[in-house]
């Protein structure tokens, strides 16, 4: 039953994704739809994309190991969505033109910095592809007893084929499908499971009360500050997410589908996390990472399992798809086209991207069933990103001064600060690097005179 349920889901998605892909003609619209969507489509894609393994299974490991303080961090993550809603979403049609980071950068700070954000952009989403991938070996043999290696093939093979037919319009189709999914399913564990443990009360008597408590100690405040700002950094403006602001017919849609994701977010991540609490009290002794598994497969109705399953297996397809497109467009637009000497006919730029988005996936795949450790060394450079990338792509947005020398010294502030703190200091008080170096960054793009360099600066910023 569960398997005849997810094999029909598995199939709606490669059709709804292929027939939504149908005649693009362009880069454009294969990297940001024609800019034809609504809020609630941009609600359910933004979503959906950044609902992975890590916001879900993780999430609730995490909780299961020490407590509610992780949905505390998690909803850095939500702050960080709703202050893009109300602050860098409004400021987004000074770019009509923009379909990805690069696009923004170099008005502000020149062709190296396009090419440089280029550059992250690729390592930073292929190295969270290459994690979803994984995770999408684990889902299949854990849930339907199909070896990883077939499970990889399978999942991923259904993501790669749409993705690269019809770019970013099959990618958000069939994220609004996985969207309400898994926005379904999910709370649907947390409340069988609940039942299953025989009611609230029930349950928390079993679990230690630490564990529904935030921490008192000096440590243990500075670390969970910590944590919550690294979520409220980390992601921030990453290529998948800034092309989501890029696909909306109006700049009140952009704001309204950020916003509604963001508010969304916060009671899901209290739900995946209770359901590490849930799995917490039915048997302390299960390995943490299969808390959710556990829930679904102790409590569900096999019906609902196969529901469950598909709502799983959808947060895994509609993050690898969005970071498959994001690693294929920032390839395509803001590394081979500022190297080249003339301009791609459009015909030819619609087929590199096609191309790129066909050889990261399948490079992916390739990485997750050979080289597991090259994965960790790919996911590392995330917290590259924002200690160089998001400042000041925040601060051009923004309308503050641009300036090269400000993005070069900001930057090489921010990665020389997050290297020596992560790499030398062994990260102190808990804080991870990633912050730190966030914060290097922005004091020396400041302290850096914004005078005197012309040809830059406000030349879309709108300020």
């Amino acid at each position: 039953m569960q398997n005849s349920i997810v094999i029909i889901y598995l199939s709606a998605v490669l059709l709804v994704g292929i027939l939504a892909g149908r005649k693009i003609t362009g880069l454009k619209e294969y990297a940001v739809a024609g800019k034809s969507f609504g809020a609630m489509v941009i609600f359910a894609t933004l979503s959906a994309s950044f609902i992975g393994g890590g916001f879900s299974m993780g999430n609730a490991e995490k909780v299961f190991l020490i407590g509610i303080a992780n949905i505390v961090a998690l909803w850095g993550f939500s702050l960080k969505e709703v202050l893009v809603a109300l602050f860098i979403a409004p400021r987004m049609k000074h770019y009509p033109d923009a379909i990805s980071v690069g696009d923004i950068m170099e008005p502000h700070y020149g062709k190296g910095a396009r090419i440089f954000s280029g550059l992250f952009g690729v390592v930073l989403c292929a190295g969270i592809l290459g994690a979803q991938v994984g995770a999408m070996g684990y889902i299949f043999n854990l849930f339907l007893g199909i070896d990883r290696t077939s499970g990889i093939l399978i999942g991923c093979g259904i993501v790669i084929a749409y993705a690269t037919i019809g770019g970013m319009r099959s990618v958000i189709w069939t994220d609004v499908m996985q969207f309400i999914v898994l926005s379904v399913g999910i709370p649907l564990t947390l409340f069988y499971g609940i039942q299953f443990a025989g009611g609230w009360e029930s349950m928390i008597q079993r679990i230690p009360p630490t564990h529904l408590q935030l921490p008192s100690s000096p440590g243990a405040i500075t670390a969970l500050v910590s944590l919550f700002l690294t979520f409220v950094l980390g992601e921030t403006l990453v290529p998948p997410y800034v092309q989501r602001l890029l696909i909306g017919r109006t700049d009140q849609d952009v704001v309204k589908g950020t916003l509604f994701s963001g508010l969304f977010s916060i009671p899901f991540f209290a739900v995946t996390g209770l359901i590490g609490i849930v799995a917490l009290s039915l048997d302390p002794g299960i390995n943490p990472n299969l808390a959710l598994p556990f829930v679904v497969q102790a409590s569900l109705h096999p019906v609902l399992q196969g529901i469950v399953i598909a709502a799983i297996i959808s947060i895994i397809m509609s993050s690898a798809d969005s970071f498959l497109n994001g690693a294929a467009i920032a390839f395509s637009n803001d590394l081979v086209a500022p190297l080249r000497r003339t301009p791609l006919a459009p015909s030819a730029e619609l087929f590199l991207a096609r191309a790129t988005t066909l050889i990261v996936g399948v490079a992916a795949v390739v990485f997750a069933l050979s080289i597991e450790s090259v994965l960790d060394i790919l996911i590392y450079a995330y917290n590259f990103w924002a200690p160089t990338v998001v400042v000041p792509l925040g601060a051009a947005i923004l309308g503050f001064r641009a300036t090269k020398s400000r993005f070069i010294g900001g930057a090489s502030a921010g990665i020389a600060t997050a290297l020596l703190w992560n790499s030398v200091f062994q990260a102190p008080y808990g804080i991870d690097g990633l912050v730190m170096g966030c914060f290097a960054n922005l004091a020396v793009f400041f302290m850096i005179p914004a005078g005197g360099e012309n040809g830059e600066g406000r030349a879309r910023s709108g300020g």
